[in-house]
């Protein structure tokens, strides 16, 4: 898989008192054009996965595989980690249309474990959506490597249509989500490029969002909100949310 993490080699991952930190070369930036980027990284491996899992995502850091990385480019912070707060959030009316949408779907909680089946839905949303994108090349060994591969707890997230007698449905979307100690970490959602009248992606946001709820925790963590990128720009709708700055989390009630 093209992380940019591969051209280190099987760097020592021995566990000390604190994780051994590395930082990627300088490559094309998936999100700005013109740009290059670093990442800083970390592996995340043996008992303590979990909890150094917990702590990294609170210093904005993202999960790939078995890897806990961040943005470290020279001159640039357009990378803004963004968490929402679940017990201030209020539903719009545009998303509570798409709640309704999507009555008809039940929600389940799986292992992580990748199967045809997620390939197959995870190949079409790829090929319609992103098919210029780092995942593009993606084959089914990748893909498994990317849900499996973890000491963290992870979980996949299926939403399905109503099957016959009690039988699971057509699998219409799904998301890779770490449980933390604070909340839930979003990795990776994928859904049916046809069923775009639906929102899936803005209604597994929010189904997300209910779970974190019923776990009693306060945070969903959505990865990086990037400024001036239209593939990014999304997240920047589920307000009040939580960016991180240099000063820490920072509230905001309204759109940038």
């Amino acid at each position: 898989m093209g992380n940019g993490f591969a051209e280190h080699g099987q760097l020592s991952i021995e566990r000390r008192n604190f994780p051994q930190f590395f930082i990627t070369a300088p490559s094309p930036c998936p999100y700005l054009a013109g740009r290059v980027e670093r990442k800083v990284f970390t592996h995340l491996v043996g008992q303590d996965a979990r909890s150094l899992n917990t702590q990294l995502s609170q210093g904005g850091f993202r999960r790939s595989q078995n890897i806990a990385y961040r943005p470290a480019c020279d001159g640039c912070a357009a990378c803004v980690s963004v968490r929402v707060p679940v017990n201030t959030f209020e539903l719009s009316r545009n998303l509570r249309r798409t709640v309704k949408a999507n009555e008809d779907l039940t929600s389940s909680v799986v292992r992580s474990h990748a199967t045809s089946e997620h390939y197959g839905l995870f190949r079409s949303y790829i090929d319609s959506r992103h098919g210029d994108g780092g995942m593009a090349d993606m084959s089914v060994l990748d893909f498994s490597a990317m849900v499996d591969d973890n000491f963290v707890d992870s979980r996949l997230v299926e939403y399905r249509l109503a099957g016959l007698d009690g039988a699971p449905g057509e699998l219409l979307a799904a998301v890779l989500i770490d449980i933390l100690g604070d909340g839930i970490s979003m990795i990776y959602s994928f859904y049916d490029p046809e069923q775009q009248h639906r929102g899936l992606g803005t209604f597994m946001i929010l189904d997300n969002m209910a779970r974190v709820k019923r776990l009693g925790l306060p945070y969903l963590y959505l990865g990086y909100w990037v400024r001036g990128s239209r593939k990014m720009d999304y997240k920047s709708r589920f307000l009040p949310q939580e960016r991180l700055t240099a000063e820490g989390w920072v509230l905001h009630r309204a759109a940038p």
